[in-house]
């Protein structure tokens, strides 16, 4: 349905795939919805809610994360997890190696969602390598499982922001 959506309102293609790296540094085609005009020049920073190339369309599917969907394809493949550290590009990665050290992060797959994804700001990139080393360090099925209900609480209420506070969350 929403591949369809995509389809009418914005044409092809569809999909997105951008390469990403994923366990022991191995890079893989990550899949995604479209929710953006094509780009016909690459940028050097990830898209936000401002971003201009963001359509409606988009917006309403990334609010419901819909547009991660496609990642089920990398996680039956073997190249992602349901839980893990953010799946970053190569370029971001050699930009961020040079302040952090980022071994661990290559230890267990990227995930579809994962703590940097729950805990932290988006704009704090330090957080975020934090909460992604913090994830490997603590690898349990409780982690993973409280990860995965805090994503699907908020994918539901379609909040996403900074500031929400969950049930789950402890202060």
């Amino acid at each position: 349905v929403v591949g369809l959506v995509i389809l009418i309102t914005l044409g092809r293609p569809i999909l997105y795939s951008p390469k990403r790296t994923g366990v022991s540094g191995t890079l893989f085609t990550m899949w995604k919805f479209r929710t953006m005009t094509v780009n016909t020049g690459a940028t050097s920073h990830h898209s936000g809610d401002d971003d201009p190339r963001l359509t409606q369309v988009g917006r309403w599917i990334r609010k419901f994360k819909f547009d991660e969907l496609p990642q089920l394809w990398n996680i039956a493949k073997g190249e992602m997890s349901f839980v893990g550290p953010r799946a970053l590009a190569q370029k971001e990665l050699d930009e961020l190696a040079k302040s952090y050290d980022l071994s661990k992060r290559f230890l267990v797959p990227a995930g579809l969602t994962g703590l940097a994804q729950i805990n932290a700001r988006r704009d704090d990139i330090e957080a975020k390598i934090r909460n992604d080393i913090e994830y490997v360090e603590k690898l349990s099925i409780w982690l993973d499982i409280t990860i995965i209900l805090r994503s699907v609480y908020r994918t539901i209420r379609g909040k996403w922001d900074d500031n929400a506070k969950l049930p789950l969350d402890s202060d």
